[in-house]
């Protein structure tokens, strides 16, 4: 009968009593001092883990669904050469599933007074902060039968960013700004426009645009065209309240409304306006204000970024408030809210004059295309009954859109791969239309 190489070990070290063995192994413990002496070299002549010297570089920030690369240094201060296993904590939403331990522990060697780097590689799958843990390092000596184990604290911090999916949309909903802004042949007239130029009338011309003056001094007939105003100013309002943790596929509801924001703040500064955020619940969870145009967009992406749904009721009284003290002057107010029945009429509709009689409104919400599938189910009896239950569903926020459209507010509807173009196309056509 053989022993292996762990019990080998423990009878030499003594823990196994003579005793218990059988006659034949009375050889082996003549070499139980030679084993121990063995063991006890190796352990002395691992590196010891708490003088090596640790630090971090590398990225600091990724968009959710990118990787980000953290370097750690580790420098060896000691006469022992470190072979080591090394393990690199994080939180668990800093891999996809399943990449951990393949991302995280690595294998190092570092000569006596010499530093090695090794990279750990995140691909995070939430949003905000990502700290890293502790750094555990396990030392072996030459044999591998001994090893000393630390750990230190590096810290590091990931801040991963909003997608930003949306952005695909920018260049079409740009070329339809250049229209608006009088880049190419189709001007705008309207309340709260610019005057551009004179030019001669043409059949289909609104008869009000004809400038009677500058007629009259001609031979033809001539009409004012008009570029919408620059310099607006533009107010996003993210609820952060309970409704917009719901989650639609596979993401809140407070994510497809950022990608949205964000889509419109850019297409909003490329016209020359404006753009602030407000998020709240029962309290300010982040403001952007006065940025440039250069500066708006990194600022509303790193604010987003660490804002997350708050399981409590939003009070509206309190976000309009607040939104009144952030945009005191005539502006868009954007808010990217629910269309739930009991949220908007209970808190929203009594608040609205407050915001309608200074402000352009309008409200943007996120709408579950399940519903739509569950409407058209037929079959069964159970099929039915999604289907009866769906189309109250939405009968409701079809009538919660009206109510509010009554008020004057411009309402947006439309499911999170739509949400983003939706709104962008909905403020085109306030700009067009001269309402900013």
């Amino acid at each position: 009968m053989a022993l292996t190489g762990r019990a080998a070990l423990l009878a030499a070290l003594g823990s196994i009593p003579v005793g218990v063995l059988e006659p034949g192994w009375t050889g082996i413990l003549a070499v139980n001092g030679s084993l121990a002496l063995a063991c006890a070299c190796d352990y002395a002549l691992a590196a010891p883990v708490r003088r090596l010297r640790l630090s971090r570089s590398g990225d600091t920030s990724a968009r959710l669904g990118e990787t980000a690369d953290v370097t750690l240094t580790v420098t060896n201060p000691s006469r022992r050469p470190l072979r080591a296993h090394l393990r690199d904590a994080w939180p668990p939403s800093s891999w996809q599933p399943g990449t951990e331990v393949e991302s995280s522990r690595h294998r190092l060697t570092a000569p006596p007074g010499e530093r090695r780097r090794v990279t750990t590689r995140l691909r995070p799958t939430r949003r905000g902060d990502r700290q890293a843990d502790r750094v555990t390092v396990r030392s072996y000596g030459p044999l591998g039968l001994f090893s000393r184990q630390g750990s230190h604290q590096v810290p590091w911090t990931v801040r991963v960013l909003p997608p930003f999916t949306s952005r695909k949309h920018l260049p079409s909903k740009l070329a339809r700004l250049r229209e608006l802004d009088g880049r190419t042949s189709v001007l705008t007239r309207g309340e709260g426009t610019e005057f551009d130029s004179l030019r001669e009338y043409v059949p289909g011309d609104d008869t009000r645009s004809i400038d009677w003056r500058a007629t009259a001094r001609q031979s033809s007939v001539a009409v004012r065209t008009w570029r919408p105003e620059r310099d607006r100013h533009i107010l996003l309002v993210l609820d952060t309240g309970r409704t917009s943790a719901g989650r639609v596929g596979d993401a809140p509801r407070l994510d497809a409304s950022m990608d949205a924001a964000l889509l419109l703040a850019a297409l909003a500064s490329r016209a020359g306006d404006r753009v602030d955020l407000l998020a709240y619940d029962r309290r300010v969870r982040a403001l952007v204000q006065g940025r440039s145009a250069g500066d708006m967009l990194p600022s509303l992406v790193n604010a987003m970024a660490t804002v997350e749904p708050e399981l409590v009721e939003t009070d509206a009284r309190g976000l309009t408030a607040m939104a009144l003290r952030t945009a005191p002057r005539r502006s868009l107010i954007v808010l990217l809210t629910t269309l739930d029945a009991a949220p908007v009429e209970q808190g929203l509709l009594p608040v609205l004059p407050q915001l309608t009689q200074r402000h352009t409104v309008l409200v943007a919400a996120v709408a579950d295309p399940h519903i739509a599938t569950m409407e058209k189910a037929r079959g069964d009896a159970e099929a039915v009954y999604e289907a009866a239950a769906a189309a109250q569903a939405q009968s409701e926020r079809q009538r919660t859109a009206e109510q509010l459209r009554r008020h004057g507010v411009t309402v947006v509807d439309a499911t999170p791969e739509t949400l983003a173009p939706a709104l962008a196309d909905a403020y085109l056509a306030l700009k067009a239309a001269g309402r900013l």
